[in-house]
């Protein structure tokens, strides 16, 4: 009989579980929620705007090219006998300043034959002119009158001219010969620096030779690229000549952000850049070398120089100008009113480096949120740093 008590024993094994479990689940607690479910409002920072009249800045590169840039040649041939100090490669050399000199012997002598030419010219003009006045005297005595051609060979008239075109052209060649004496002194056309220089004493030379590269001090070019949409609201000069905007001219890499030249609009280039498709316009920097300052002060541009422009563009006027950084896609601006959210659209009427402006959808005093959110959405509540964090719409719910 033992399998009826193995089956007893079971039976009452499943009869206590049963029990305890029913006995657990009778005596189980209610769960109750109380309080209610909070909506955070987000931290945010805010800057108040203003309408007013802004003047936008293009900010865009340009290279530096010489106003100025020859290559200095001889206009005779002949051997250099003598060079300035001031002539060599990064040397400045003043408008008129001698720079080197031929030998001017040969050039001296024919000066002396045709002075020599124009002296025999004059004695002969003097004879001939003597003899003129012994023919008028002569033909006073003739008491009779004679035709016009007649009386001009009798008052030796045509002679006297001959005399006198032999002056005339034994005069030019005076002048010819002291022009090619003036040319063996070779002269700075323009206020300069020498680049480049490709003559020694004792160089023989002739008309076309590469003397030295010089390019003008006086004032640089950069040629700045524009946007096609943006030169219309660039000041530029008119035909009659004048000066156009003034413009910022900054090397990034070689001067202090502090540094700057001045500069101004002298007109807009016929081509566009084939590279770029950008229009092109010429930025005159007068004084390019700094030379009004000491050396040790001096930050002159260098020609081939990659530098930065800010070109002052035509006022916008009842417009709100704004960090270009807190406009937001598809042209919205985040706004906090009543400390909520408001996505406004915008419409800009200009955008240079910097700024945005903004001339429907912001209004005067307006604050706009410049922090960066992860969730966005219209009516969020925000609230400043500084402020205590209040409740919002709470919903409160129980179960028994």
């Amino acid at each position: 009989m033992n399998w009826k008590k193995t089956a007893l024993i079971c039976l009452f094994i499943f009869g206590f579980a049963a029990a305890v479990t029913t006995l657990i689940y009778s005596t189980e607690p209610t769960a109750q929620k109380e309080g209610a479910t909070k909506e955070s409002a987000m931290l945010v920072n805010v800057e108040p705007v203003h309408k007013g009249t802004f003047t936008p800045v293009i900010t865009t590169t340009g290279i530096v090219q010489p106003e100025q840039d020859i290559l200095l040649s001889p206009r005779i041939q002949g051997m250099i006998t003598s060079l300035s100090s001031g002539f060599v490669p990064g040397g400045i050399v003043r408008e008129g300043q001698v720079l080197l000199t031929l030998d001017p012997s040969d050039y001296e002598n024919q000066l002396k034959m045709r002075e020599s030419e124009l002296g025999q010219a004059m004695a002969q003009l003097r004879i001939e002119m003597g003899q003129q006045e012994v023919a008028r005297r002569d033909y006073e005595l003739v008491d009779r009158e004679l035709s016009a051609d007649k009386k001009a060979l009798a008052l030796r008239e045509p002679q006297l001219d001959v005399a006198q075109a032999s002056v005339d052209g034994a005069r030019a060649m005076v002048d010819q010969a002291q022009l090619l004496v003036d040319r063996t002194t070779i002269r700075a056309p323009f206020n300069a620096q020498v680049i480049t220089r490709d003559a020694n004493v004792g160089s023989q030379v002739s008309p076309g030779v590469q003397l030295a590269r010089l390019v003008g001090t006086d004032a640089y070019w950069v040629v700045a690229s524009v946007p096609m949409a943006q030169v219309g609201r660039i000041n530029i000069p008119n035909r009659n000549g004048g000066r156009g905007a003034r413009v910022q001219v900054r090397s990034q890499n070689a001067w202090p952000d502090s540094i700057y030249r001045e500069g101004y609009i002298y007109q807009l280039m016929g081509t566009l850049d084939q590279q770029t498709r950008l229009a092109r316009v010429m930025v005159r920097v007068p004084d390019p070398l700094d030379r009004s300052r000491r050396v040790e002060e001096a930050y002159p541009l260098m020609i081939g120089s990659f530098v930065e422009t800010h070109i002052p563009t035509r006022p916008l006027e009842d417009v709100v100008r704004m960090n270009r950084d807190y406009l937001r896609q598809n042209e919205t601006v985040w706004v906090m009113e009543d400390h909520e959210l408001r996505i406004r659209e915008v419409d800009i009427a200009f955008k240079d480096a910097r700024y945005a402006y903004v001339s429907q959808g912001l209004q005067d005093g307006d604050q706009v949120v410049t922090t960066n959110l992860s969730t966005v959405v219209d009516g969020a509540p925000l609230r400043l740093e500084g402020e205590t964090e209040m409740p919002f719409d709470s919903t409160l719910t129980s179960s028994q």
